[in-house]
């Protein structure tokens, strides 16, 4: 029985009183309980953009190499030269992983693949962007927390792993603020040839509309924004809660669709993910400037009784709208037979501008197709400044044991090795990675283009918490540092925005900021944002997420000789500090670990000083001096350092002197512990051959880059002197607390 549309039943899907009335406005009538589900998934945030789309429209979008812009496709497409490019965008699965954590993870993976090659590109590589509540504690949080990693890790895994495409990298951290609401923030990039980027517009009137991929079923109805009233309780029982993934099918799906790409049958193509069929149809129609006309009855299912309510709700996986070109139908059927995949003709392109679905011949909804997809009302929400953040006075707190703090941070599971996650990634196929999970940035050879790529994520939610806007010029500027030190210039940027409830003054105030932060960065690295994605309502009985504005970017590395990677590499290279050595500690994971303090204003990022500092590297690079670059960040010098002695294959020490006079670099009336656990900005360890330290230094200078020799590579030990004598580490025990801090709390056996 359809359910008589009562203002109860229209709160139920979203819509507010205001919005219900637009859309009668729209249709000229009520709608029909059908057309108010369409209109609830379509004018829904995650579609629609409503509360943030005033606040995208800030980041800069165009730039020399930007093929494809943000919001004009599924993904963004830069120029990499030589006729080639690459589409690559991030998207979130953070609420279906909280509620089920393996599908959740797994078919994040799918969705953010399907969205690479519906724009014509290869897939090449993925990299993620996690965030979990604290692992370390045998508590109920505890327990959950690490259920959660594991069941995330283990669907990136099996999805990416089946379907054949690497993880070679990412992030992960972890923060109470994370408890009860995970970040699954999953990145894609795909290759393609300049000239063949497919395009999601329903174009040329006439041509046929297929249906192809995997059945539609219940599962992801309740992915679809809203539960439908009109299932019997028995089906609401069976209905899995969220989407289901199938990787093998996703591997069919993505040949067969990029074979029928190269065919020239194609006229356009549009993946059906958020929304499903509903969000496909209408935006093909609205790219294209046409209508157009499906039949429910012709819609391949795998369960019987689906009302029309649910077949264009429902969030299966793995399933394509394509636009065939008028006589081409027969190659859509020889692919797709090819590949033992279903495919079936459920419609045409028509001329009207109407999105219409018929059931069995009998509409079922019409609607303007642009005023569905294009035309959801915006709004800009109340903002309220909170209370600056505590100040934080480094001679209140007691001076804690250096030795332990160094251990106590290298064991954090924010910095300690996440070996644990990254062997279950297969990072080698496709045989591409050249640097693999683990480093600053990965770096993968694109052997279709002959171009070696690199990629990171980053965000420091502290700081985000602390003041967004800086928080974010910090994502953009340790993104593009991070690719810098791995021999990258810097191209372009996607980003994905997790925030909490958007009706929240204060929590609109973080995501304006943010994105105000962002765009200003991606100017002055000249990295344009060419797509990406925003999550709200982040949040759980707790409280709210710290605001995280995720950064992925991407850079290009122009001679294979530039890699480079961040440990150290010979006994005797001499290392220098580019930076200061700091004593912003506001904010840092030092405050947070060693004294339980999420407080202080955070590092003040200088665009000037860091975008010399990256160019300055660069150019040390391209002389061929440079043995190794790592980035300072969470933790400080003493960790980076300590990174630097154990990332790679082999330990190796280093003994180390902290200048003690002269200089923005004295220490010697400095705390030893902010010296060595501050986190100011624009600061890069770099290792070079003795017979290199004059070109170094003399470089520096000319270009007025602030310099520190702090010492030498080798040894068994990290050996730090200070003012006041020297603080020396075994590598094995760094070793032993930074490897096994993770695969220790994940292998407790929770019930």
């Amino acid at each position: 029985m359809t359910p008589t549309l009562t203002p109860e039943l229209v709160r139920q899907h979203g819509l507010s009183e205001e919005e219900f009335e637009r859309i009668k406005a729209i249709l000229g009538r009520e709608p029909n309980f059908t057309e108010l589900g369409v209109f609830s998934v379509m004018w829904s945030e995650h579609c629609s953009y409503k509360n943030t789309r005033r606040e995208l429209r800030k980041f800069p979008t165009t730039g020399p190499r930007v093929l494809v812009k943000a919001g004009e496709e599924n993904a963004g497409v830069i120029d990499i030269g030589d006729g080639w490019a690459v589409a690559f965008k991030m998207e979130s699965h953070n609420h279906p992983s909280a509620v089920e954590p393996f599908q959740g993870a797994a078919t994040g993976v799918g969705g953010i693949i399907r969205d690479i090659f519906t724009m014509g590109a290869r897939p090449v590589f993925l990299m993620n962007s996690l965030r979990f509540g604290p692992i370390l504690g045998d508590n109920d949080a505890a327990r959950k927390n690490r259920k959660l990693v594991r069941g995330v890790v283990a669907g990136i895994a099996h999805y990416g792993n089946c379907i054949g495409v690497p993880t070679i990298g990412g992030e992960i951290a972890f923060d109470e603020s994370y408890n009860g609401n995970p970040l699954v923030n999953v990145l894609c990039l795909g290759v393609l040839k300049k000239a063949e980027i497919a395009r999601g517009a329903a174009s040329g009137v006439g041509n046929a509309v297929f249906y192809v991929g995997s059945e539609t079923g219940r599962d992801g109805l309740a992915g679809a924004a809203f539960a439908s009233r009109d299932l019997t309780e028995e089906s609401k029982a069976d209905r899995p809660a969220v989407q289901v993934g199938d990787p093998f099918r996703g591997k069919l799906l993505l040949e067969a669709c990029l074979e029928l790409l190269t065919s020239g049958a194609v006229a356009g193509i549009q993946d059906m993910g958020a929304a499903g069929l509903t969000c496909s149809t209408c935006e093909t129609a609205s790219r294209g400037g046409t209508g157009v006309q499906i039949d429910l009855a012709l819609v391949p299912k795998r369960e019987t009784g689906m009302s029309p309510y649910e077949i264009l709700l429902s969030e299966s996986q793995e399933r394509m709208l394509i636009i065939v070109r008028s006589g081409e139908e027969e190659r859509v059927k020889e692919v797709f037979e090819k590949w033992d995949l279903p495919y079936s003709k459920v419609g045409i392109v028509t001329d009207d501008g109407f999105m219409r679905v018929l059931n069995d011949g009998a509409v079922e909804v019409e609607i303007p197709a642009k005023q569905l997809a294009d035309d959801a009302p915006v709004y800009e929400r109340e903002v309220a400044i909170p209370a600056r953040p505590q100040v934080i006075t480094i001679s209140d707190l007691e001076f804690h044991d250096t030795k332990d703090s160094l251990l106590q941070l290298l064991a954090h599971p924010t910095v300690a090795s996440k070996n644990w996650v990254f062997r279950q990634y297969d990072h080698t196929v496709r045989a591409g990675t050249v640097v693999p999970p683990g480093s600053d940035a990965a770096v993968f050879y694109v052997r279709e283009a002959d171009k070696f790529l690199a990629a990171t994520t980053d965000c420091n939610h502290l700081y985000c918490r602390l003041d967004p806007r800086e928080g974010a010029k910090i994502a953009v500027a340790e993104a593009a540092r991070n690719l810098t030190c791995s021999g990258a210039i810097p191209l372009a940027v996607t980003d994905n925005l997790n925030f909490g409830n958007p009706y929240r003054p204060e929590n609109f105030w973080q995501l304006r900021e943010a994105v105000e932060g962002l765009s200003e960065a991606c100017r002055r690295f000249e990295t344009p944002v060419t797509g990406g994605n925003v999550s709200l309502y982040n949040e759980s009985p707790e409280g709210t997420i710290d605001p995280t504005p995720t950064v992925g970017m991407i850079g290009l590395i122009e001679d294979e000789r530039w890699i480079t990677r961040q440990y150290f590499r010979n006994e005797g290279d001499v290392i220098f500090l580019i930076g200061a050595i700091g004593d912003e500690i506001g904010g840092s994971l030092y405050l947070k670990t060693v004294f339980g303090k999420k407080a202080g204003l955070p590092p003040r990022l200088n665009f000037d000083r860091e975008l010399a500092v990256q160019k300055f590297i660069r150019a040390l690079i391209r002389k061929g001096v440079v043995k190794s670059a790592h980035d300072c960040s969470e933790g400080g010098l003493a960790v980076a350092l300590a990174e630097c002695c154990m990332s790679g294959a082999e330990k190796i020490g280093a003994r180390i002197r902290l200048p003690q006079m002269g200089g923005s670099s004295s220490v010697a009336n400095q705390r030893l512990d902010v010296s060595l656990f501050n986190e100011s900005q624009s600061r890069i360890i770099v290792s070079v051959p003795s017979e290199a330290i004059d070109l170094v230094q003399q470089q520096s200078a000319q270009a007025g880059i602030e310099l520190t020799k702090l010492g030498s590579v080798g040894g068994s030990e990290l050996a730090i002197e200070g003012p006041e004598g020297t603080l020396s580490w075994p590598l094995d025990q760094l070793h032993e607390a930074w490897y096994s801090a993770i695969a220790l709390a994940l292998s407790q056996q929770d019930l």
